[in-house]
């Protein structure tokens, strides 16, 4: 039975939750740039985690879905902030951290802050500097212009009402900048990108696997795959992605228990 709820972490407004219990490493997932916990692919894995009676988290950063606060206020620190609480707070042991787009980028940091909580990374498009180097680039200069002199701007987006943009979010983002490395990641990592992906180019996870310095990285292409990756056949291949994931987490849990002295002495 899932669990709801919302998490008072007291450095922000309140974050909505759902949670399942189950065995380790759990699933945590993180989801994209005004997303939230009741996308496809969140729902997919807690349905996922269910008949592997995994532990799963789904969370709502702030300012998005049933989460409080104003989705205009928010910054790429703060998410960072509210995904940590929730790690700290409604998770328990290793997690394996399944990071949509801008949920990428967040997993790379909890991995950076909380690497004995992190036991992989499964990064869907992930977006890491996205507001520098994926935004700002494809901006007019009266775009830029208005932005400077208002503090926001409103763009169209194809996934639904147009996307408030504040000047706020470029210049907090600055602080949170990972590319072009090196990233001292040693967890395995696993990389799922569209080459089809209108919002964030193949090459940009390109440029995250040359900045990762762990040497377990697998990035996998997909030609038609676009930014979402949600088609069935994403899916069952994000499935087998987490499923290699709990057998080598398993693997490791056997061997360090044949290793450990009390074995060895019988």
């Amino acid at each position: 039975m899932e669990e709801t709820g919302m998490l008072d972490h007291g450095a922000g407004p309140r974050l909505a939750y759902a949670r399942l219990p189950g065995a380790g490493p759990g699933v945590m997932f993180l989801s994209g740039f005004r997303s939230d916990m009741q996308g496809t692919k969140a729902l997919h894995l807690r349905d996922l985690c269910a008949a592997r009676r995994r532990a799963f988290l789904r969370f709502d950063y702030s300012g998005h879905g049933a989460s409080e606060g104003a989705f205009e206020e928010g910054t790429i620190g703060a998410w960072l902030a509210d995904a940590e609480a929730m790690l700290l707070a409604r998770s328990e042991g290793a997690q394996i951290l399944v990071g949509s787009s801008m949920g990428g980028w967040i997993a790379l940091h909890l991995a950076l802050r909380q690497p004995a909580r992190v036991a992989g990374l499964v990064l869907l498009a992930p977006a890491p500097d996205f507001p520098q180097e994926l935004l700002w680039p494809t901006l007019t200069a009266a775009q830029r212009d208005a932005l400077s002199a208002r503090g926001r701007i409103d763009l169209p987006s194809a996934y639904g009402p147009p996307l408030p943009i504040t000047r706020r979010l470029l210049e907090e983002a600055e602080q949170h900048r990972l590319l072009p490395g090196p990233i001292p990641i040693a967890c395995p990592v696993r990389i799922l990108q569209g080459m089809a992906d209108p919002d964030v180019p193949w090459r940009h996870a390109l440029r995250l696997v040359e900045a990762l310095e762990g040497t377990d990285v697998h990035l996998t292409l997909i030609k038609d795959g676009d930014h979402r990756l949600s088609r069935p056949d994403d899916l069952a291949l994000l499935d087998q992605v987490l499923e290699g994931l709990w057998r080598a987490a398993a693997a490791d849990s056997a061997a360090q228990v044949a290793a450990s002295p009390s074995r060895q002495l019988g």
